[in-house]
Protein backbone atom coordinates (compact mmCIF):
# COMPACT_ATOMS: atom_id res chain seq x y z
CA UNK A 1 0.00 0.00 0.00
CA UNK A 2 1.30 3.52 -0.56
CA UNK A 3 1.27 6.30 2.02
CA UNK A 4 -2.48 7.31 1.34
CA UNK A 5 -4.00 3.97 1.15
CA UNK A 6 -2.62 3.29 4.62
CA UNK A 7 -3.55 6.51 6.22
CA UNK A 8 -7.03 5.67 4.74
CA UNK A 9 -7.04 2.35 6.32
CA UNK A 10 -5.85 3.22 9.46
CA UNK A 11 -8.57 5.89 10.35
CA UNK A 12 -11.71 3.82 8.24
CA UNK A 13 -10.55 0.55 9.65
CA UNK A 14 -8.40 1.06 12.81
CA UNK A 15 -10.84 3.35 14.56
CA UNK A 16 -13.74 0.90 14.72
CA UNK A 17 -11.18 -2.25 15.20
CA UNK A 18 -10.18 -0.06 18.46
CA UNK A 19 -13.35 0.75 19.55
CA UNK A 20 -14.48 -2.79 19.62
CA UNK A 21 -11.02 -4.09 21.49
CA UNK A 22 -11.37 -1.08 23.95
CA UNK A 23 -14.99 -2.71 24.72
CA UNK A 24 -13.32 -6.18 24.59
CA UNK A 25 -10.61 -5.27 27.07
CA UNK A 26 -13.65 -3.52 29.44
CA UNK A 27 -15.31 -6.82 29.52
CA UNK A 28 -11.91 -9.21 30.19
CA UNK A 29 -10.64 -6.69 32.47
CA UNK A 30 -7.41 -8.00 33.18
CA UNK A 31 -5.37 -6.57 35.83
CA UNK A 32 -3.14 -4.07 34.58
CA UNK A 33 0.62 -5.39 36.64
CA UNK A 34 2.24 -3.05 39.18
CA UNK A 35 5.81 -2.64 40.72
CA UNK A 36 7.24 -5.18 41.82
CA UNK A 37 6.37 -7.14 39.21
CA UNK A 38 8.20 -6.42 35.91
CA UNK A 39 8.19 -7.40 32.30
CA UNK A 40 10.82 -10.18 31.11
CA UNK A 41 10.41 -9.01 27.89
CA UNK A 42 9.83 -6.03 25.63
CA UNK A 43 8.17 -5.64 21.98
CA UNK A 44 8.39 -2.37 20.27
CA UNK A 45 5.63 -1.71 17.65
CA UNK A 46 7.08 0.64 15.07
CA UNK A 47 5.63 -0.01 11.54
CA UNK A 48 7.14 2.93 9.55
CA UNK A 49 9.71 5.41 8.55
CA UNK A 50 13.11 4.02 8.73
CA UNK A 51 14.41 7.13 10.07
CA UNK A 52 12.25 7.43 13.27
CA UNK A 53 13.69 3.75 13.98
CA UNK A 54 16.99 5.37 14.02
CA UNK A 55 16.06 7.88 16.74
CA UNK A 56 14.57 4.72 18.55
CA UNK A 57 17.55 3.74 19.45
CA UNK A 58 17.81 4.94 23.24
CA UNK A 59 15.08 3.10 23.63
CA UNK A 60 15.84 0.47 22.12
CA UNK A 61 19.29 0.45 24.45
CA UNK A 62 17.10 1.14 27.55
CA UNK A 63 14.86 -1.88 26.86
CA UNK A 64 17.52 -4.51 26.61
CA UNK A 65 19.39 -2.95 30.03
CA UNK A 66 15.68 -3.92 31.66
CA UNK A 67 15.09 -7.43 29.56
CA UNK A 68 18.53 -7.96 27.82
CA UNK A 69 18.64 -8.38 24.14
CA UNK A 70 17.35 -11.79 23.42
CA UNK A 71 13.89 -10.82 25.26
CA UNK A 72 13.58 -7.34 22.88
CA UNK A 73 11.18 -7.66 20.04
CA UNK A 74 10.43 -5.39 17.17
CA UNK A 75 7.45 -5.35 14.50
CA UNK A 76 7.44 -3.59 11.60
CA UNK A 77 6.48 -3.47 8.19
CA UNK A 78 8.86 -5.52 6.40
CA UNK A 79 9.94 -2.75 3.60
CA UNK A 80 11.44 -0.44 6.54
CA UNK A 81 13.47 -4.20 7.97
CA UNK A 82 17.07 -3.16 6.45
CA UNK A 83 17.80 -0.04 8.55
CA UNK A 84 17.32 -2.24 11.74
CA UNK A 85 18.78 -5.01 10.73
CA UNK A 86 21.92 -2.33 9.82
CA UNK A 87 21.26 -1.09 13.65
CA UNK A 88 22.24 -4.64 14.83
CA UNK A 89 20.52 -4.14 18.42
CA UNK A 90 17.93 -6.51 18.10
CA UNK A 91 18.18 -10.27 17.38
CA UNK A 92 17.23 -11.15 13.68
CA UNK A 93 15.18 -13.74 14.72
CA UNK A 94 12.99 -11.70 17.08
CA UNK A 95 12.27 -8.54 14.33
CA UNK A 96 8.91 -9.99 13.06
CA UNK A 97 8.19 -7.91 9.86
CA UNK A 98 4.49 -7.28 8.11
CA UNK A 99 4.44 -7.34 4.26
CA UNK A 100 2.20 -3.86 3.05
CA UNK A 101 2.11 -4.76 -0.12
CA UNK A 102 -1.84 -4.36 -0.62
CA UNK A 103 -4.63 -4.19 2.20
CA UNK A 104 -5.65 -8.37 2.11
CA UNK A 105 -1.83 -8.88 2.05
CA UNK A 106 -1.39 -6.32 5.34
CA UNK A 107 -4.20 -7.85 6.99
CA UNK A 108 -3.29 -11.59 6.54
CA UNK A 109 0.40 -10.27 7.43
CA UNK A 110 -0.64 -8.83 10.42
CA UNK A 111 -2.31 -11.98 11.59
CA UNK A 112 0.87 -13.66 11.16
CA UNK A 113 2.07 -11.38 13.18
CA UNK A 114 0.02 -11.73 15.87
CA UNK A 115 0.18 -15.08 16.20
CA UNK A 116 3.84 -15.00 16.42
CA UNK A 117 4.04 -12.59 19.11
CA UNK A 118 1.24 -14.64 21.29
CA UNK A 119 3.68 -17.59 20.77
CA UNK A 120 6.41 -15.81 22.38
CA UNK A 121 4.38 -14.67 25.49
CA UNK A 122 5.34 -10.79 24.80
CA UNK A 123 5.09 -9.19 28.47
CA UNK A 124 5.16 -5.23 27.68
CA UNK A 125 4.80 -3.90 24.45
CA UNK A 126 5.91 -0.07 23.60
CA UNK A 127 3.48 1.91 21.08
CA UNK A 128 6.29 4.15 18.91
CA UNK A 129 3.66 5.63 16.70
CA UNK A 130 2.14 8.45 18.51
CA UNK A 131 -1.40 8.24 17.66
CA UNK A 132 -2.11 5.45 14.47
CA UNK A 133 -4.70 2.78 15.48
CA UNK A 134 -3.12 0.43 14.03
CA UNK A 135 -0.06 0.07 16.11
CA UNK A 136 -2.04 0.71 19.45
CA UNK A 137 -4.43 -2.46 18.10
CA UNK A 138 -1.29 -4.66 17.80
CA UNK A 139 -0.24 -3.81 21.18
CA UNK A 140 -3.26 -5.03 22.71
CA UNK A 141 -3.36 -8.19 20.17
CA UNK A 142 0.16 -9.04 21.06
CA UNK A 143 -1.15 -10.26 24.61
CA UNK A 144 1.31 -7.91 26.06
CA UNK A 145 0.23 -7.14 30.16
CA UNK A 146 2.00 -4.21 29.69
CA UNK A 147 1.28 -1.47 27.09
CA UNK A 148 2.86 2.07 26.79
CA UNK A 149 1.47 4.55 24.60
CA UNK A 150 0.38 8.31 23.87
CA UNK A 151 -3.51 8.72 24.63
CA UNK A 152 -5.67 11.45 23.40
CA UNK A 153 -7.40 12.52 27.25
CA UNK A 154 -8.76 15.43 25.32
CA UNK A 155 -9.37 14.32 22.30
CA UNK A 156 -6.41 16.19 20.98
CA UNK A 157 -4.95 13.96 18.56
CA UNK A 158 -6.70 11.03 17.03
CA UNK A 159 -9.35 8.59 18.49
CA UNK A 160 -7.75 4.94 19.03
CA UNK A 161 -9.47 3.94 21.91
CA UNK A 162 -8.48 2.76 25.31
CA UNK A 163 -5.86 0.13 24.58
CA UNK A 164 -2.63 1.08 27.09
CA UNK A 165 -2.30 0.00 30.15
CA UNK A 166 0.39 3.12 30.73
CA UNK A 167 -1.56 6.00 29.43
CA UNK A 168 0.96 8.71 28.39
CA UNK A 169 -0.36 12.10 27.58
CA UNK A 170 2.30 13.77 24.55
CA UNK A 171 4.43 16.09 25.41
CA UNK A 172 5.13 18.22 22.08
CA UNK A 173 8.17 20.50 23.58
CA UNK A 174 10.48 16.93 24.34
CA UNK A 175 13.08 15.56 21.31
CA UNK A 176 10.85 12.43 19.55
CA UNK A 177 14.31 9.89 20.73
CA UNK A 178 13.43 11.46 24.32
CA UNK A 179 9.59 10.52 23.83
CA UNK A 180 10.25 6.93 22.82
CA UNK A 181 12.69 6.23 25.61
CA UNK A 182 9.66 7.77 27.91
CA UNK A 183 7.55 4.79 27.00
CA UNK A 184 9.87 1.96 28.09
CA UNK A 185 10.63 4.41 31.20
CA UNK A 186 7.07 4.15 32.09
CA UNK A 187 7.17 0.34 31.92
CA UNK A 188 8.75 0.52 36.33
CA UNK A 189 5.45 2.63 37.01
CA UNK A 190 1.96 1.75 38.30
CA UNK A 191 0.02 2.16 34.85
CA UNK A 192 -2.89 4.15 37.52
CA UNK A 193 -0.78 7.15 37.84
CA UNK A 194 -0.43 8.24 34.22
CA UNK A 195 -0.35 11.02 32.70
CA UNK A 196 1.37 12.62 35.56
CA UNK A 197 5.02 11.01 35.25
CA UNK A 198 7.31 12.05 37.85
CA UNK A 199 10.33 11.47 35.66
CA UNK A 200 13.02 14.54 34.09
CA UNK A 201 13.48 13.77 31.08
CA UNK A 202 16.58 11.26 29.94
CA UNK A 203 19.29 13.71 28.55
CA UNK A 204 19.39 13.19 24.53
CA UNK A 205 22.16 10.23 23.55
CA UNK A 206 24.73 11.86 20.87
CA UNK A 207 24.43 9.43 18.12
CA UNK A 208 27.72 7.43 17.04
CA UNK A 209 28.36 5.67 13.75
CA UNK A 210 27.28 1.98 14.43
CA UNK A 211 28.40 1.00 11.01
CA UNK A 212 31.74 -0.88 10.67
CA UNK A 213 31.52 -1.81 7.43
CA UNK A 214 33.64 -4.49 6.00
CA UNK A 215 36.93 -4.35 3.63
CA UNK A 216 35.34 -5.57 0.63
CA UNK A 217 32.39 -4.11 0.91
CA UNK A 218 34.17 -0.84 0.46
CA UNK A 219 35.82 -1.80 -2.41
CA UNK A 220 32.44 -2.52 -3.73
CA UNK A 221 31.32 0.43 -3.46
CA UNK A 222 34.43 1.99 -4.40
CA UNK A 223 34.15 -0.17 -7.27
CA UNK A 224 30.64 1.23 -8.33
CA UNK A 225 31.58 5.15 -7.65
CA UNK A 226 34.45 4.23 -10.32
CA UNK A 227 32.16 2.93 -12.85
CA UNK A 228 29.94 5.93 -12.16
CA UNK A 229 32.55 8.30 -12.75
CA UNK A 230 34.05 6.71 -15.38
CA UNK A 231 37.35 7.01 -13.16
CA UNK A 232 39.04 6.24 -9.54
CA UNK A 233 37.63 9.44 -6.97
CA UNK A 234 39.97 10.80 -5.27
CA UNK A 235 38.29 10.93 -1.87
CA UNK A 236 35.99 14.18 -2.11
CA UNK A 237 32.67 13.28 -2.81
CA UNK A 238 29.76 15.36 -1.50
CA UNK A 239 26.18 13.78 -2.13
CA UNK A 240 22.98 15.18 -2.63
CA UNK A 241 19.99 13.48 -2.06
CA UNK A 242 16.94 15.65 -3.45
CA UNK A 243 13.90 13.48 -2.89
CA UNK A 244 11.99 13.06 0.27
CA UNK A 245 9.75 10.32 0.69
CA UNK A 246 6.24 10.45 -0.80
CA UNK A 247 4.69 9.99 3.14
CA UNK A 248 5.52 14.20 3.02
CA UNK A 249 5.91 15.72 -0.04
CA UNK A 250 6.12 19.29 1.74
CA UNK A 251 9.70 18.49 3.25
CA UNK A 252 10.53 18.47 -0.35
CA UNK A 253 13.88 21.81 -1.28
CA UNK A 254 13.23 22.69 -4.93
CA UNK A 255 14.77 20.56 -7.42
CA UNK A 256 16.59 23.14 -9.27
CA UNK A 257 18.15 24.84 -6.13
CA UNK A 258 19.90 21.12 -5.88
CA UNK A 259 21.19 21.91 -9.65
CA UNK A 260 23.06 25.49 -8.70
CA UNK A 261 24.41 23.74 -5.36
CA UNK A 262 25.73 21.29 -7.58
CA UNK A 263 27.16 23.44 -10.20
CA UNK A 264 28.13 26.00 -8.11
CA UNK A 265 30.21 23.30 -5.79
CA UNK A 266 32.11 21.67 -8.19
CA UNK A 267 33.00 24.98 -9.86
CA UNK A 268 34.68 26.01 -6.68
CA UNK A 269 36.29 22.78 -6.10
CA UNK A 270 38.08 21.54 -9.53
CA UNK A 271 38.81 17.98 -8.20
CA UNK A 272 35.95 17.23 -6.19
CA UNK A 273 33.39 15.30 -7.46
CA UNK A 274 29.02 15.39 -6.57
CA UNK A 275 27.04 11.73 -6.04
CA UNK A 276 22.87 12.11 -6.61
CA UNK A 277 21.30 9.78 -4.64
CA UNK A 278 17.70 8.26 -4.37
CA UNK A 279 15.29 5.21 -3.91
CA UNK A 280 15.20 2.94 -6.63
CA UNK A 281 11.48 4.29 -7.67
CA UNK A 282 13.68 7.91 -8.03
CA UNK A 283 16.09 6.40 -10.09
CA UNK A 284 15.40 7.97 -13.37
CA UNK A 285 14.15 11.53 -12.39
CA UNK A 286 17.27 11.77 -10.34
CA UNK A 287 19.77 10.50 -12.83
CA UNK A 288 18.08 13.27 -15.44
CA UNK A 289 19.39 15.89 -12.82
CA UNK A 290 22.52 14.57 -12.74
CA UNK A 291 22.44 14.90 -16.47
CA UNK A 292 21.29 18.68 -16.22
CA UNK A 293 24.40 19.75 -13.81
CA UNK A 294 26.20 19.07 -17.13
CA UNK A 295 29.99 18.16 -15.55
CA UNK A 296 31.08 14.98 -15.94
CA UNK A 297 32.27 14.86 -12.18
CA UNK A 298 28.73 15.23 -11.20
CA UNK A 299 26.53 11.17 -11.37
CA UNK A 300 23.69 9.81 -10.19
CA UNK A 301 23.98 6.80 -8.32
CA UNK A 302 19.90 6.38 -7.08
CA UNK A 303 18.75 2.92 -7.27
CA UNK A 304 21.97 1.57 -7.78
CA UNK A 305 22.94 0.74 -3.82
CA UNK A 306 21.28 -1.43 -1.42
CA UNK A 307 21.01 0.29 1.75
CA UNK A 308 23.96 -0.69 3.27
CA UNK A 309 25.79 0.16 0.55
CA UNK A 310 24.38 3.37 0.55
CA UNK A 311 25.66 3.75 4.10
CA UNK A 312 29.13 2.67 3.07
CA UNK A 313 28.87 5.06 0.40
CA UNK A 314 28.40 7.69 2.81
CA UNK A 315 31.57 6.29 5.11
CA UNK A 316 33.60 7.50 1.95
CA UNK A 317 32.16 10.91 1.47
CA UNK A 318 32.60 14.37 3.06
CA UNK A 319 28.95 15.56 3.34
CA UNK A 320 25.29 14.82 2.28
CA UNK A 321 22.49 17.73 2.09
CA UNK A 322 19.30 15.66 2.17
CA UNK A 323 15.83 17.00 3.32
CA UNK A 324 14.48 16.14 6.66
CA UNK A 325 13.87 12.26 5.92
CA UNK A 326 15.30 8.77 6.47
CA UNK A 327 18.61 9.39 4.85
CA UNK A 328 19.22 12.11 7.41
CA UNK A 329 19.03 9.76 9.97
CA UNK A 330 20.82 6.94 8.53
CA UNK A 331 23.52 9.12 7.81
CA UNK A 332 24.50 9.69 11.54
CA UNK A 333 25.22 5.63 11.76
CA UNK A 334 28.51 6.59 9.85
CA UNK A 335 31.15 9.64 9.98
CA UNK A 336 29.66 11.87 6.98
CA UNK A 337 28.33 15.59 8.16
CA UNK A 338 25.31 15.60 6.75
CA UNK A 339 23.22 19.01 6.19
CA UNK A 340 19.40 18.78 7.17
CA UNK A 341 16.97 20.97 4.94
CA UNK A 342 14.05 21.24 7.67
CA UNK A 343 10.60 23.31 6.90
CA UNK A 344 7.03 21.32 7.63
CA UNK A 345 9.13 20.12 10.56
CA UNK A 346 11.22 21.44 13.04
CA UNK A 347 14.94 20.00 14.24
CA UNK A 348 14.01 20.64 17.83
CA UNK A 349 12.06 17.41 17.71
CA UNK A 350 13.59 15.72 14.80
CA UNK A 351 17.55 16.29 14.31
CA UNK A 352 19.61 13.16 14.71
CA UNK A 353 21.66 14.04 17.85
CA UNK A 354 25.03 14.14 16.51
CA UNK A 355 27.92 16.56 16.00
CA UNK A 356 27.71 16.12 12.42
CA UNK A 357 24.03 16.67 11.96
CA UNK A 358 23.85 20.72 10.95
CA UNK A 359 20.00 21.15 10.44
CA UNK A 360 18.84 24.58 8.31
CA UNK A 361 15.26 26.08 9.90
CA UNK A 362 13.94 29.05 8.72
CA UNK A 363 11.37 28.75 11.24
CA UNK A 364 8.52 30.72 10.04
CA UNK A 365 5.89 31.41 12.21
CA UNK A 366 3.47 28.62 10.00
CA UNK A 367 5.93 25.97 10.88
CA UNK A 368 5.98 23.56 11.91
CA UNK A 369 2.77 22.33 10.72
CA UNK A 370 3.02 18.75 10.97
CA UNK A 371 2.86 17.33 14.25
CA UNK A 372 1.89 14.27 16.20
CA UNK A 373 -1.78 15.82 16.87
CA UNK A 374 -2.90 16.21 13.08
CA UNK A 375 -1.51 12.96 12.17
CA UNK A 376 0.92 14.40 10.22
CA UNK A 377 -1.04 15.96 7.67
CA UNK A 378 -0.65 20.11 6.60
CA UNK A 379 -3.38 22.38 4.79
CA UNK A 380 -0.09 23.72 3.47
CA UNK A 381 0.16 23.27 -0.04
CA UNK A 382 2.80 25.73 -1.12
CA UNK A 383 5.94 24.96 1.03
CA UNK A 384 7.17 28.26 1.10
CA UNK A 385 9.39 27.11 4.55
CA UNK A 386 11.31 25.03 2.58
CA UNK A 387 11.72 27.49 -0.12
CA UNK A 388 13.07 30.28 2.27
CA UNK A 389 16.01 27.98 2.35
CA UNK A 390 18.50 29.47 0.39
CA UNK A 391 21.08 28.37 -2.28
CA UNK A 392 23.94 30.47 -0.84
CA UNK A 393 22.52 29.33 3.22
CA UNK A 394 23.03 25.53 2.00
CA UNK A 395 26.37 25.77 -0.74
CA UNK A 396 27.89 27.98 2.73
CA UNK A 397 27.20 24.97 5.06
CA UNK A 398 28.54 22.12 2.72
CA UNK A 399 31.69 24.14 1.88
CA UNK A 400 32.21 25.03 5.66
CA UNK A 401 31.88 21.34 6.38
CA UNK A 402 33.71 19.98 2.99
CA UNK A 403 37.13 22.29 4.13
CA UNK A 404 36.60 21.29 7.22
CA UNK A 405 36.95 17.70 6.26
CA UNK A 406 39.80 18.80 3.65
CA UNK A 407 41.74 20.35 6.47
CA UNK A 408 41.11 17.38 8.83
CA UNK A 409 42.68 15.35 6.00
CA UNK A 410 45.74 17.04 5.28
CA UNK A 411 46.73 17.24 9.18
CA UNK A 412 46.59 13.28 9.03
CA UNK A 413 48.20 12.90 6.23
CA UNK A 414 51.34 15.42 6.87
Amino acid sequence: MNVAQMRRADRWLGAPACFLLTGLRWLLRRRVPRPPEAPGSILFVKLAEQGSTVLAQAAIQAAIRSVGKENVYFVLFAENRPILDVMDLIPPENIIAINARGLVRTIASAVCAIWKLRRARIDAAVDLEFFARASAALCYLSGARWRAGYHAFRGEASYRGNLMTHRLSFNPYLHTAQTFQILVEALDRPGDQFPTFDLEPPPLQAAEPRLQPRRDEIQEVRALLKNALGHESNGSLVLLNPNASDLIPLRRWPTERYLEVARRFLARYPDACIAFTGAPGEAEAVAKLAEQVGSERCVSLAGKTSLRQLLVLYGLADVLVTNDSGPAHFATLTPIEVVVLFGPETPRLFAASSPRTHPLWAGLACSPCINAFNDRNSPCRDNVCMQRITVEQVLGEVCRLYEGRNRARFRRSA
